[in-house]
């Protein structure tokens, strides 16, 4: 199922309204999320209408408090993808501006819900907040809801390893390594994208090319060499991916480099995609080049290793 996107909401189709909302920035699309989703094409079938997720671009904190911005989890598009697998038929990515952030909740409620949407149900997390200065709680939104005779769920959230699921747990996972504990709460593991660039070529000359990414546009893992896979040529690869510097010979540059394990071809200037499934080892210079050797080898057994006994929560 295609996901249909828009960025306005001025003559909406007639079809996109009617239906069931779930608002909020979904960033990262975690199994909570997922959850979330799941309730809102339920109460989408029971209205009759389209499920439908209205997000941000940017997340409002960029506006309101740039200097607080989170590092995103994911990009845009990403995100489509990723809401798009759970069934989600509508998304509208509404541009953040001043105005919109200046609505009192009434007014959010008014214009946005009800005026733009119409909306016949709504289904958010207990921490949902709206309209000027996060006034507007699921309090709030319940008893607007009441008097306008729409449905509303509050979703209760998720436990995992007796800890709530949610994006700013899984960055600090992310933050931390630990890809292994992300991608049990996310929907897909942790996927980062880059622009290939020329290196050194030190990755060549030890019999383990590298692709190295520059302009990535999410949170980056932890230094260290994960197992993970890179999305190249219509294929996917199973991945020995090193973040942090080479001080076996002396480099401390940090750098994201990916060996496309069984890959032969060129990547430059092309947009690299990899996700991270889990970590492998600290990084730490080795007594000389035969020993690294030695190490990578034993990396790449270990990451393919990885990569064909992976499981996900979710069909890819």
């Amino acid at each position: 199922m295609t996901v249909k996107i828009f960025d306005r909401l001025a003559d909406l189709p007639t079809d996109i309204r009617g239906g069931a909302v779930a608002i909020g920035n979904f960033d990262g699309v975690h199994l909570g999320h997922a959850r979330i989703v799941e309730r809102l094409i339920s109460h989408a079938k029971q209205v009759g209408g389209k499920s439908v997720v209205f997000t941000f671009d940017p997340h409002p904190i960029h506006i309101l408090r740039p200097e607080l911005t989170p590092t995103p989890l994911t990009w845009t598009d990403r995100k489509v993808e990723l809401l798009s697998d759970l069934g989600v038929e509508v998304m509208i990515i509404y541009p953040t501006d001043t105005n919109l952030l200046s609505l009192a909740p009434a007014d959010f409620f008014s214009q946005i819900i009800q005026t733009s949407l119409d909306a016949q149900a709504i289904v958010e997390g207990p921490n949902f907040f709206f309209g000027h200065n996060r006034t507007g709680t699921i309090e709030v939104l319940d008893t607007l809801c009441r008097h306008a005779d729409i449905s509303l769920e509050v979703v209760q959230p998720l436990k995992l390893d007796d800890n709530f699921v949610s994006s700013s747990r899984v960055r600090q996972c992310i933050r931390d390594g630990d890809v292994s504990q992300a991608r049990e709460m996310l929907t897909r593991p942790y996927r980062v994208r880059g622009v290939v660039t020329h290196g050194a070529g030190r990755g060549m000359e030890l019999g383990f090319p590298t692709a190295n990414l520059n302009d990535i546009d999410t949170l980056l893992p932890a230094e260290g060499v994960y197992a993970g896979r890179a999305y190249a040529e219509d294929t996917i690869w199973p991945a020995a991916i090193n973040i942090g510097p080479n001080p076996t010979f002396g480099q401390q540059t940090m750098k994201v480099e990916t060996h496309l394990i069984g890959f032969q071809g060129s990547l430059y200037e092309s947009r690299l995609e990899v996700d991270f499934i889990s970590r492998l080892r600290d990084i730490h210079p080795f007594a000389s080049p035969e020993e690294l050797v030695q190490q990578l080898g034993r990396d790449v057994e270990a990451a393919s290793a990885a990569v064909q006994n992976l499981t996900l929560p979710h069909p890819p």
